[in-house]
């Protein structure tokens, strides 16, 4: 019997384990396994045991309870007030009532945590499956004791998927002295500041800040640490985000700009004393402090400290295995490689079918994705897509590629449903035409992101992609880029058969 213990079983890697695992468990039958003893000393028995453990009130996982799922619901209103208030054929602004903002949101996101813990606990009901609703805590290498009673459960594998925390910035001088906000308050708030600070300018800021400018009325200054949002990508794209930001939702972006020290008001308010690059100091009052810094890997509490596991930077190896030891398995925003929830499903489901090939004495397999990035920026009417390479990260891969870019106002459908503001990049191989990486900033690119997925991952030549568009649509930014591209291959094929003096039709 090869017994796997899941902490975190209510999450979305923590699920995608549980399911990979028992969609595999009639290869760790006798019949079917290797002969003779395992890897790690496991011996074929019949079959596994699966025990599934999570202290989760209500229990959901964090993208159904904090995170995409709740976000989504509440940008969806203040998207609809901004389109409205930004539409000058249209007379008078919707007010929001937010109070009905959250109990909408509320009750979504309990249907959608309680069809997530009844699949657990239909998972539960299996042979072999026991679901554990308690805290549980490593007290030796492979040894979970539970908080509940003491009881220990030595299982011969165990996967951590205990998800992510905010990341505090508790090294700023004075925090512990002020008050602050995180993304969970702004997804449960009725009632908002006139004025706020928001350290931190990532995808929880991009996302959430405008909802606090649009459906709060609150006056954000926003600390950036660079000379502007987004990395790895072109610097057009965090310019025309940092004008958006600025013209269309009033929020105010210092740049270059570090924290120095923060401390309370009399009035009850903060004051954050900042410095930007050049040496200029600045002093920013507001009645709230919102911490938009990121997350970090949910490991607290776990008693680590009593294994061999040393968190870390390349702590959680491809397979997803611990360094330190390889009948651990670290998946989803716990192993802090991407925290993102279609890869955290993705290792998941990579952790399942390497568990198994190692009780069978077989190589585990490596798990890795293209790169696939959505950030709902300008409350969802401007989000940002990556998919695959960008012009940077090719660049540094030494690849032979090229460029290609479009303005979204040089599409007529983007006037004509009024958001002309934005861009689309496609990054193309000159050697074989295939498409290496796509990132668009314009209304609908979300909608793109599969599109571009599966040319990426595919490969497609770019000129095989079909050229023609049925009616106007937004995806018509794609036909122009794949226009550009192939008129850029035919060049470079032209110039090279001119070079050599072989006709390039040949």
């Amino acid at each position: 019997m090869v017994h796997v213990a899941i902490v975190g079983a209510y999450g979305s890697a923590g699920v995608a384990v549980a399911d990979e695992l028992l969609e595999r468990a009639d290869e760790l039958e006798p019949e079917t396994a290797s002969d003779g003893e395992r890897a790690g000393g496991i011996k074929p028995d019949d079959g596994l045991e699966l025990t599934l453990i999570d202290d989760g009130e209500p229990g959901g996982g964090l993208c159904i309870l904090r995170g995409c799922m709740p976000s989504k619901d509440v940008l969806s209103a203040g998207q609809h007030r901004y389109q409205a208030r930004h539409d000058d054929r249209l007379e008078g602004v919707p007010e929001v009532d937010p109070e009905a903002v959250v109990e909408r949101k509320d009750e979504h996101i309990s249907s959608f945590a309680a069809h997530r813990r009844n699949h657990v606990h239909d998972l539960a009901e299996r042979e072999g499956v026991e679901f554990v609703h308690d805290t549980a805590r490593f007290v030796d290498d492979r040894v979970l004791e539970l908080e509940d009673g003491g009881r220990r459960i030595e299982p011969d594998y165990v996967v951590i998927a205990t998800g992510s925390v905010v990341n505090a910035p508790t090294e700023l001088p004075g925090i512990d002295d002020v008050s602050f906000r995180t993304s969970a308050d702004v997804l449960d708030a009725t009632e908002f500041p006139d004025s706020a600070i928001v350290m931190g300018h990532g995808y929880v800021s991009l996302e959430l800040g405008p909802y606090l400018s649009e459906v709060g009325d609150v006056d954000l200054t926003v600390i950036e640490h660079d000379r502007r949002p987004l990395e790895d990508v072109p610097d057009a794209y965090g310019d025309a985000l940092l004008e958006l930001y600025c013209d269309h939702f009033g929020i105010e972006v210092l740049t270059e700009t570090d924290e120095k020290r923060v401390e309370p008001t009399d009035d009850g308010g903060v004051r954050m004393v900042v410095e930007r690059r050049d040496g200029e100091p600045r002093t920013v009052e507001a009645d709230e402090l919102y911490c938009f810094t990121g997350r970090r890997p949910n490991l607290d509490g776990l008693g680590l400290e009593h294994t061999a596991l040393e968190p870390g930077e390349g702590w959680v190896g491809s397979t997803m295995q611990a360094s330190d030891d390889e009948r651990v398995f670290v998946v989803g925003d716990a192993n802090g490689r991407e925290p993102i929830l279609h890869v955290a499903k993705e290792q998941g489901f990579a952790a399942g079918e390497n568990i198994v090939h190692h009780a069978r004495g077989e190589e585990c397999e490596p798990y890795a994705n293209v790169p696939h990035h959505v950030i709902f920026s300008g409350l969802g009417v401007y989000p940002f897509v990556r998919i695959g390479h960008t012009p940077m990260t090719a660049a540094e891969s030494g690849m032979d590629a090229f460029v290609v870019s479009r303005e979204a106002s040089s599409d007529g459908v983007f006037k004509s449903k009024n958001h002309p503001e934005g861009r689309a990049t496609l990054v193309v191989s000159a050697e074989t035409g295939s498409v290496l990486g796509y990132q668009g900033l314009h209304l609908h690119a979300d909608v793109m992101a599969k599109t571009m997925q599966v040319a990426v991952e595919m490969g497609l030549d770019v000129r095989d992609l079909p050229k023609r568009a049925y009616h106007p649509t937004t995806p018509e930014i794609l036909d122009g880029l794949f226009r550009e591209a192939c008129a850029e291959l035919e060049d470079r094929q032209q110039c090279v058969g001119d070079s050599d003096g072989r006709d390039p039709s040949l």
